[in-house]
């Protein structure tokens, strides 16, 4: 997927002007991570709004001690870290790349200017931090109430919020490993979760690939 791509995809971007649109364009970077690389750092300014471009990066954070907590993935199409960039606070969190990818960089000026021109881009920041609320509440509820199987259903379900991330694919390309990540549990426990998820109809599961057979029934496995 190249830039044009993923502002195709994005429901901001279809609401600016051909002004807006190229001023937009001509702005933002585009650059790569490694598989292991970071975005930013805990602690670092924040100098940009993130988009994945290609790739899938998750957002995390570690203690003094070394105990570390992962909030969320962020697969390709979508875009993140909009509350550091509205509050020009720094970073609270870090964010690593789960295998080579391709992040677009919109400078803060740039975020700024759109919030003062533009009023899809205010509607659409609106939906995406109420759904980054829910999806964080609906992450402390799953740790607090459900079993491994459930939590590896939910962390894989919500990669398809269609408004966090949209796509019109039922597939995503994640290692068993990746997954592990985002569900906070050992690749082996993934490993035996994507089978009960299997037998009871939900996913299909392939080298490297997920296909999403029954996402409503993934979103509710468990309840």
């Amino acid at each position: 997927m190249s830039l044009e791509t993923l502002l195709q995809r994005s429901v901001w971007a279809q609401g600016l002007t051909p002004d807006q649109r190229a001023r937009v364009v001509a702005e933002i970077q585009v650059r790569p991570v490694e598989n292991g690389g970071y975005v930013c750092r805990k602690g670092d300014p924040t100098h940009a709004w993130f988009g994945v471009i290609e790739g899938l990066v998750k957002i995390t954070t570690a203690s003094a001690s070394g105990k570390s907590v992962t909030f969320t993935g962020v697969p390709a199409g979508a875009w993140f870290g909009e509350g550091s960039v509205l509050k020009h606070e720094i970073r609270k969190y870090d964010v690593m790349a789960l295998r080579d990818s391709v992040l677009a960089h919109m400078p803060i000026a740039t975020f700024d200017w759109l919030l003062d021109t533009s009023i899809p881009f205010n509607r659409f920041l609106t939906l995406q931090l109420n759904e980054r609320l829910g999806q964080f509440i609906a992450a402390v509820e799953h740790e607090r109430l459900l079993d491994t199987d459930a939590r590896v259903a939910r962390s894989l379900s919500s990669m398809f919020n269609p408004n966090l991330y949209p796509s019109d694919d039922n597939t995503v390309q994640i290692s068993q490993e990746e997954l592990s990540y985002l569900a906070g549990v050992s690749r082996q426990r993934v490993n035996l979760a994507l089978k009960v998820l299997e037998q009871a109809g939900l996913v299909k599961v392939d080298y490297g690939v997920l296909t999403i057979l029954d996402l409503e029934g993934l979103r509710e496995f468990g309840m």
